[in-house]
């Protein structure tokens, strides 16, 4: 894992791109419009760096063999990741650009020469809306410069010396997560945005919520597959950590285990990040698992059960928008199954929670996912803050999901 002090300098080497590179063009609010599928991109890029010419040169061949599409497959072997771009140059190619329209046209070449998996990611930061101003304004090539100064390192693999020695560390994932979103917060507080609900975990208590999940049942992990599920999955740590500590525990008494990845989140940047770096991990197909849309509202995992289920949910937020995405106007109209059941004899047993706060929903999406059948069942580690505790009246749904909870065994 990168250490505090590469850490640090490259948050604030990040940071200081956006003083010295917005400033007079963009208001401070809008700085991570910019900064952050910059940042994203620059990911990507130091990753394929190293093969780039030999795709290039596997795209020509194929090209006049006449296959001009569906070359990415090919492609993909060649880059050794599960992504690519196809395009004739790196963002360190583009750093010499001087004219700003070559600069534009060729940027936006770039963009385009991903292959249609990062094309998702690169779509949901709209940075190709911000590209014409960045032209106009002489930024764009003052960001690329930036982006790829040789002291810093955005790739997964370290930058070593002659002698084999560590010259800069590499940027792992669960440190490029936590970058990221500690980058978000810096911008948040600069403008004192609150994202209401919104919160980033540490790393030491995602370690700690991974070591709650795994550590009590070490002695009974199987060489098998797991599933590990986050339903506020945010840039994907809690899934990239708790992946780290299953493997670690299962080596330890020689056990072979695969470990399967899922995770929904509804905020674009978010989402994005965390895509990317499943990619980056070498998981292209579980990168198709991390999926956006609400969690309450837009299930993407309908019928599905996990082993695993990682989560610190978002509270003291309103899911007044959810009532919109089901149709209804009044949370009572709500039939899914995962948040009313027959229970007790009651066949509309709810566990919907008062409309300002939908933590305890992500925990009744979390048990309405539990597997019943395995040797091991499933677990779940979620953060709530106090209030999941006491609120709401006996007979409502907080209280319902309580009751429920603390009477089943599982």
């Amino acid at each position: 894992m990168l250490s505090n002090t590469s850490y640090n300098a490259l948050k604030s080497f990040i940071w200081g791109i956006a003083n010295d590179c917005l400033v007079d063009v963009y208001d401070l609010g809008d700085y991570r419009k910019i900064i952050l599928p910059m940042f994203v991109i620059r990911r990507l890029d130091a990753v394929l760096e190293e093969k780039h010419e030999e795709v290039i040169k596997k795209k020509k061949e194929l090209i006049n063999l006449g296959v001009k599409d569906n070359m990415d497959a090919a492609l993909f072997q060649v880059a050794g990741q599960n992504f690519v771009n196809k395009a004739d140059f790196t963002l360190k190619d583009l750093k010499g650009v001087s004219r700003s329209k070559t600069l534009k046209d060729d940027f936006i070449a770039y963009l385009d020469g991903f292959s249609s998996n990062v094309q998702v990611i690169i779509d949901k930061f709209h940075i190709r809306n911000e590209i014409e101003r960045l032209s106009q304004q002489d930024r764009l090539g003052m960001l690329i410069e930036k982006f790829v100064d040789p002291k810093y390192n955005f790739n997964n693999k370290p930058v070593l010396n002659e002698d084999g020695t560590v010259k800069i560390e590499a940027l792992d994932n669960h440190s490029m997560g936590t970058l990221f979103e500690e980058v978000i917060r810096m911008f948040n507080e600069e403008t004192n945005v609150t994202d209401a609900g919104r919160h980033f975990t540490p790393r030491d208590i995602v370690e700690l919520i991974a070591d709650l999940a795994f550590i009590p049942i070490q002695d009974k992990i199987d060489s098998t597959s797991y599933r590990i599920y986050d339903g506020a999955a945010g840039t994907g740590g809690m899934l990239t950590v708790g992946e780290q500590r299953i493997l670690e525990l299962a080596r330890k008494i020689d056990k072979n285990v695969n470990i399967n990845l899922f995770g929904q989140e509804n905020s674009d940047e978010t989402y994005a990040i965390a895509k990317a770096d499943m990619l980056v991990k070498g998981e292209g197909i579980q990168a198709d698992n991390i999926r956006f849309g609400s969690t309450i509202s837009q299930d993407r995992f309908a019928g599905e059960t996990f082993d695993f289920m990682l989560s610190n949910p978002p509270f003291g937020t309103a899911w007044r928008s959810d009532l919109k995405t089901y149709g209804v106007n009044k949370k009572e109209e709500i039939i899914d199954s995962r948040f009313v059941i027959n229970y007790d004899e009651n066949p509309s047993f709810s566990f919907l929670p008062d409309i300002g706060d939908p933590q305890m929903l992500f925990l009744a999406n979390n048990i309405s996912k539990m597997k019943t059948e395995t040797r091991l069942g499933s677990r779940i580690v979620e953060v709530h803050n106090g209030s999941s505790l006491f609120t709401g009246r006996a007979g409502q749904g907080a209280s319902n999901l309580r009751r429920y909870f603390l009477n089943k065994t599982y």
